[in-house]
């Protein structure tokens, strides 16, 4: 690890079920995320994306290997420790419809996760507006209900409540497929855009290697748990190592209306 090392992974195994429903869902991935650098990992369903992102955060127990952020190991921080990671780790959901609770205010919502044991919307009101302008979205709608907005702006209201938090990693994990394509494209360049102007530290999961190309430095693709093909974007996408990889990139849809630019 070096000074700017915000996640480091080694051998990390992650497995469900014993017996004969036994499966090992990571197969030993390694992995180093730099400050402000942005990692891509990329995948079909059951490729193991998901499942690496709440290893991460701590939902998903490893069974064996090293998982570190800023030094600290995760498998092992209890208590306060893992509050703190909590915090520092945020995660962007994939379905913008139920991340929401629908009987609080987006004021009460962001209020929350600044100050969870003293949520208020009126004392945070400053840094509520602030966030949601950063997301595009106008301050005056934090008094309004998540049943009030489309899908994509319940999206960036999810970006605005990670971010108000000011943690030092952000996962997005599949973020655009619950969206139409021209919203799926607003959300990228919004997310393009937020990693550059806050120089974020940043693991965006997606299915779709030509949406991870815009918004990554690095990639890393993976196949039923295994890393098949890692290392800068245009090393992977010029010159992918394994079929898989090659089958993915031959796969990207090119879809009236999805114009990332």
């Amino acid at each position: 690890m070096t000074d700017d090392t915000v996640l480091a992974v080694r051998d990390l195994v992650v497995s469900f079920g014993s017996g004969a429903s036994h499966m090992i869902a990571l197969k030993g991935i390694d992995l180093t995320l730099r400050r402000g650098r942005t990692l891509g990992v990329v995948g079909e369903s059951g490729s193991g994306k998901s499942t690496l992102a709440k290893a991460i955060v701590g939902i998903n127990h490893a069974s064996s290997g090293e998982l570190r952020f800023n030094g600290i190991d995760v498998r092992r921080a209890r208590g306060r420790a893992r509050q703190r990671l909590r915090r520092s780790i945020q995660m962007i959901p994939q379905d913008p419809y139920s991340s929401l609770d629908p009987r609080r205010t987006i004021a009460q919502t962001i209020a929350e996760a600044i100050d969870p044991r003293r949520p208020s919307p009126r004392r945070h009101g400053e840094r509520i507006g602030y966030w949601l302008e950063r997301a595009r979205l106008d301050p005056d709608v934090a008094s309004r209900y998540p049943h009030e907005f489309s899908g994509g702006q319940r999206q960036r209201i999810a970006i605005a409540r990670a971010l108000a938090v000011e943690p030092e990693l952000i996962i997005a994990d599949e973020i655009t497929s619950a969206l139409d394509l021209s919203v799926q494209a607003e959300i990228i360049k919004l997310m393009d855009t937020l990693r550059t102007e806050l120089s974020l530290t940043m693991i965006f999961i997606s299915h779709n290697l030509e949406v991870v190309r815009h918004v990554s430095d690095d990639i890393m693709v993976l196949f039923h748990g295994d890393v098949l093909d890692a290392g800068p974007v245009d090393d992977v996408y010029d010159a992918p190592r394994s079929d898989y990889t090659r089958q993915l990139l031959n796969a990207v849809p090119g879809a009236p209306g999805f114009d990332i630019g």
